[in-house]
């Protein structure tokens, strides 16, 4: 299994992901930066992968991404969820799609909730086993916090979404899986985030203090504890929906 974990240079806090199956050649680039495409044709090379697929899991209203343009480069395919509506040609995952490179394999989890096109991949290796080993939850799970679903509007009902999306999806892999997520300690993109760039189900389940099993508390809970929201935010989220972002 190839694994690669990258913190944006010029804004540490958000993390984007690099993974796949080394020995027969395949990867998948997640949360791409646009500062960070040399480097993941650079880490493409040197591992001798090629990059099937570059996923965004949602349109990002923090950053720049270069999912587009890497996937332009690389030859890969660039993949949102079907929800999803930019000013360009996309591949269109859906909720239960299996995506398969060399022994790896990556299921799409629908998860709105952050935004309405919100997704996580589970991923199994499955020279080890056919069950998940791993889960980048983007901005929908973090280490000891969860994402705010107050970006677009209609933060209550979106706040509903993203307490479904955790206790019926999320939540409910086994408790051995391993939680990456799209940010860490200093994201606007959520409150009370951990510097700790990995967990478990089992350890989010007893310990992060924002999944309070009951929706209304845990959506007031959140709706409480907001950080202010990403400077230029409307600007960034218009320029990912076109091609030339």
């Amino acid at each position: 299994m190839l694994f690669l974990q990258r913190a944006a240079p010029s804004n540490p806090s958000s993390l984007a992901y690099l993974f796949g199956c080394g020995g027969k050649g395949h990867a998948i680039a997640v949360d791409v930066h646009a500062e960070d495409v040399v480097w993941f044709m650079e880490q493409a090379a040197k591992q001798a992968v090629k990059i099937d697929y570059v996923i965004d899991t949602h349109i990002h209203a923090d950053h720049l991404s270069g999912g587009h343009a890497l996937a332009q480069r690389c030859g890969g395919e660039y993949g949102l969820h079907e929800s999803t509506t930019p000013e360009f040609a996309f591949t269109a995952l859906k909720d239960g799609q299996v995506l398969t490179i060399g022994n790896v394999t990556a299921q799409v989890l629908y998860t709105p909730g952050h935004t309405t096109d919100s997704l996580c991949l589970v991923v199994a290796d499955q020279r080890r086993s056919a069950d998940p080993w791993f889960v980048l939850t983007g901005h929908t799970l973090f280490v000891g916090s969860v994402g705010r679903p107050d970006l677009r509007g209609e933060e209550e009902h979106m706040g509903g979404l993203l307490h479904d999306s955790l206790f019926n999806k999320l939540l409910t892999l086994p408790d051995h899986v391993e939680i990456f997520p799209g940010a860490q300690a200093g994201s606007v993109c959520g409150a009370g985030l951990s510097g700790k760039p990995s967990s478990t189900i089992a350890f989010e389940k007893r310990f992060n203090p924002a999944l309070l099993a009951d929706k209304h508390e845990f959506v007031a809970a959140i709706l409480e504890s907001l950080p202010p929201q990403p400077e230029s935010m409307l600007g960034i989220i218009q320029r990912n929906l076109m091609a030339d972002a």
